[in-house]
């Protein structure tokens, strides 16, 4: 019997990555879209539609399911969107039964901090680690939470909203309805929310790191800021669970050059009253894939394929 094969679909608020991937981690195939959520679910469907069926095409491989890792909330049984600040009008879209239906495959969902706390554990930076936080740092902040090797829920399989947990009452208002939340202080468009404010035009993340580097004074302002809350939100997550592994994900992270090193002293300077050294805090092993394997771990996990 061949080994399983699954198709993967990561779904973020900036772009939507569909691969093929084996029980070993191994991207057979992949491509990517724009999610435009502006555009609506149904627009976002049928790209989806339309680039899962070019790869399985083109690939030729025998696929026994599809995983999806998607930014959240989002029903980890029924596949269901909740109310999801950065997918407005996705609320009660039924992605899992409507590929379901088009592929004829069973699909297992999960949160993307979720999806990507599996994929880390499994092939990844986390391998080994039985208590494990992902924490992806993009448009948003999600954690992904494993506690003795098993995915955390909450009540009714609830996924925890911990990049909306609050560190600093004083900052923005966030969609989510709360001041200062870590998502308003320490994902990239808050660094892009803060640098415009001062700056002239609206530098992206990328740009502003970039300038960082080549030492302007207000980009490294911006970047010492954003490292502090990244830093205050990890030591939150330190002093709360104790875990043996904090995987750092997320389009952010591609600057950790410049963030991880002052965030790092922010987690030890406040983390007194846990054994702080006993947390390990690395990058994310997969990299810019941790998001598209983590969404084939989906379902080899629910499958027990691996």
């Amino acid at each position: 019997m061949s080994a399983p094969v699954a198709a993967a679909i990561d779904v973020g608020g900036t772009k939507i990555a569909i691969g093929i991937v084996d029980a070993q981690g191994r991207i057979l195939a992949q491509d990517e879209t724009p999610t435009d959520p502006e555009l609506g679910y149904q627009a976002a469907r049928a790209r989806i539609n339309a680039l899962l069926s070019q790869l399985l095409d083109a690939c030729g491989a025998r696929v026994d399911g599809i995983g999806i890792g998607s930014t959240g909330p989002i029903d980890p049984e029924t596949g269901v969107y909740g109310e999801v600040g950065t997918l407005p009008g996705w609320r009660g879209s039924p992605l899992a039964t409507d590929l379901e239906s088009r592929f004829g495959m069973r699909v297992a969902v999960e949160n993307d901090a979720d999806a990507a706390a599996l994929g880390e554990a499994t092939w990844g930076a986390g391998r080994g680690s039985r208590n494990l936080l992902y924490v992806t740092i993009s448009t948003g902040i999600g954690v992904g939470i494993l506690l003795d090797g098993k995915l955390y829920r909450g009540a009714c399989g609830a996924h925890p909203e911990i990049g909306h947990h609050v560190p600093d009452a004083s900052g923005p208002l966030c969609y989510c309805g709360a001041n200062g939340c870590w998502e308003t202080l320490a994902s990239g468009p808050a660094l892009e929310s803060w640098m415009s404010a001062r700056h002239d035009g609206a530098p992206s993340a990328r740009q502003i790191c970039d300038l960082a580097r080549e030492g302007n004074a207000l980009a490294l302002q911006a970047v010492q800021r954003e490292a502090h809350y990244i830093g205050l939100g990890l030591a939150n997550l330190v002093t709360m669970f104790c875990p043996q592994t904090i995987v750092l994900g997320g389009g952010l992270m591609r600057s950790a050059d410049l963030l991880l090193a002052p965030a790092l002293d922010v987690v030890k300077r406040i983390c007194t009253q846990v054994p702080v050294e006993n947390t390990s805090i690395v990058l994310a092993g997969l990299g810019p894939q941790s998001g598209l394997l983590g969404a084939a771990c989906v379902w080899f996990h629910r499958a027990g394929g691996i």
